[in-house]
């Protein structure tokens, strides 16, 4: 119903604000900007049309998109509406978010009502099932990607930061039972933007996601909490954090509202992803009801599955990146010249630049891949894993050659690639703390 309701509008609005005519006339912003409404209008009024329609559900279990069925032939073709959707986010990276990188890097912050304006997307409405009040009719990492890519074309931060609380959704979606999705899942339908954030990565050498200090310890009111986790998003003024810890010795993810008590955040602004206002989070005896576990005791919840598709989610943040990268490299290189001619006539130019749209290929396919298997129910942690040493490596690669190629320019901050450099480095350090 959401693909209905919303597709047409969508659809004319956006083949308009790409026409001729919308050029000529100046109405192309215009255009686009009821693109992007209808996005937003279509799924929420779907979603009220579902919520109307939904059935009590007589067991706990939550609310669970639908997967798509195994298909033999490995197919990377974009869906109407999936082409529909990049092309809109696209345009939003392009004429709003690019704009935006700069300042917001340089203040160490997001800009003001940069989350309140990104709702206009829809990506709060997908993210929740249709049932529920939201707009998302099946479970698809494949999208998620997508749009994390396109995001991630205007800048990797700003994306990051729009969709770290989508990622949290899409957990509670995945696993959370029927109380914690009706009492928490609301607030990505409010009119006002929702902080909320994974926190898994902690401060010690060679982490790794499945040997967390990060403990939690069962008692009379539920459990309590005590750790710490580093590069957490939103200066400490997340609504919620979805929080890794040990219990009896398994991996767990707890619900912690924003304002608990023993809940403290330290500032500690990092190489890249500065415009997140990352840092560190310290829970020290935080008391949470028995409620706060995800998916409860008798939970389906798969840790493995939810660090690798945190995983992918950096991936296409990189692929994103790195496709930005690619686009700003090519005419600046024709344009450039050295000794009488542009500096892409040279071999050791060219081939450096044919090889980083050979590596982003594979980066996009290897990633798409995973997300496909998983989004059909398929195992995927192969070719999770195989992505994100691929997209470390080659990300890094990338940056390194984006400022290499800009020459003294790549070392200012009057050029992107410096930017690109720091955000893509993150690759290479961070474990997971987002969600497909």
């Amino acid at each position: 119903m959401a693909k209905d309701i919303q597709g047409l509008g969508l659809g004319l609005a956006s083949r308009f604000a790409g026409s001729r005519w919308a050029e000529k006339y100046g109405l192309r912003k215009p255009a686009e900007r009821i693109a992007y409404l209808s996005t937003r209008a279509g799924f929420k009024f779907a979603g009220e049309m579902m919520q109307k329609r939904a059935q009590k559900q007589d067991s706990t279990r939550g609310e669970r998109l639908p997967e798509r069925k195994p298909q033999a032939l490995f197919d990377l073709s974009l869906s109407e509406e999936q082409q529909m959707i990049r092309d809109s986010v696209r345009s939003y990276a392009e004429e709003i978010v690019r704009g935006l990188a700069h300042d917001a890097d340089e203040n160490l912050q997001l800009p003001d009502s940069y989350l309140q304006d990104a709702m206009a997307l829809g990506l709060n409405l997908f993210s929740v099932p249709e049932s529920l009040g939201g707009a998302a009719q099946s479970y698809s990492p494949t999208t998620s990607a997508i749009i994390a890519e396109e995001l991630a074309w205007g800048d990797f931060t700003l994306a990051y930061a729009a969709l770290a609380p989508v990622g949290v959704a899409n957990a509670l979606v995945r696993w959370g039972t029927q109380q914690q999705q009706q009492r928490w899942l609301p607030l990505w339908l409010a009119e006002q933007p929702v902080t909320a954030a994974i926190a898994l990565q902690e401060p010690h050498p060679l982490f790794a996601p499945d040997k967390l200090t990060c403990s939690a310890k069962s008692n009379k009111q539920g459990y309590v909490l005590n750790g710490v986790k580093t590069l957490v998003p939103f200066a400490g003024n997340a609504d919620l954090y979805l929080v890794a810890a040990l219990l009896n010795g398994k991996p767990q993810l707890f619900i912690v509202p924003g304002d608990s008590h023993g809940l403290n955040f330290t500032r500690s602004p990092a190489m890249g992803l500065r415009a997140a206002a990352s840092g560190t989070l310290t829970l020290d005896k935080v008391q949470v009801n028995v409620d706060a576990l995800l998916g409860g005791e008798d939970s389906d919840f798969d840790y493995r599955a939810f660090v690798d598709l945190g995983q992918l989610h950096w991936c296409a943040l990189a692929i994103g990146t790195c496709q930005a990268a690619l686009d700003y490299l090519i005419p600046y290189c024709n344009e450039r010249e050295a000794f009488g001619e542009p500096i892409s006539h040279r071999q050791s130019v060219a081939f450096m630049i044919a090889n980083i749209a050979i590596e982003l290929e594979s980066m996009r396919l290897l990633t798409w891949r995973a997300a496909a298997l998983a989004e059909q129910g398929q195992p995927f942690h192969r070719e999770a894993y195989l992505a994100h040493v691929l997209c470390a490596d080659k990300a890094m690669e990338i940056g390194t050659n984006a400022v290499q190629l800009l020459g003294g320019h790549g070392f200012t901050k009057e050029h992107p690639a410096e930017r690109w450099y720091r955000d893509l480095r993150i690759l290479g350090c961070v474990n997971s703390g987002l969600h497909l």
